[in-house]
């Protein structure tokens, strides 16, 4: 039992969680984003549509989330992107529908998250 439980800690924690915010403000814009993944709205931006100082909003979402507004958005990014993948969708095809400018810019987000490619991850699993 102990060596499983050992074997158990070993294993890579994949990042699969997003934290939803209960600030309606926030939640406007993470919903947004999850409909959206390739909008590319700053916060200064958001900050304009919602008439909040921009500090309110980089403030909760560190508070709401414990990430911030960026570290969010590549999570919500990532997320969608394992749902696309593991449907089969083209790499080159989850990057443009997520907002990246290039595959080669999507799996570098990706190998920094995971370690390996795209085709890598999927090929393993």
């Amino acid at each position: 039992m102990r060596l499983i439980l050992d074997e158990l800690r070993a294993l890579p924690v994949l990042p699969l969680h997003l934290q939803m915010p209960s600030d309606p403000r926030l939640l406007r814009i993470c919903e947004r984003l999850h409909e959206h993944p390739d909008d590319s709205s700053t916060t200064v931006q958001w900050a304009e549509r919602l008439a909040v100082d921009v500090k309110t909003i980089q403030r909760l979402f560190l508070k709401e989330t414990g990430m911030t507004f960026g570290q969010w958005r590549q999570q919500s990014r990532l997320l969608r992107a394992l749902e696309l993948l593991a449907t089969g969708e083209k790499v080159i095809d989850v990057a443009l529908a997520l907002g990246y400018e290039s595959p080669s810019a999507f799996a570098t987000m990706f190998r920094r998250q995971f370690d390996q490619t795209p085709s890598q991850f999927f090929a393993e699993s």
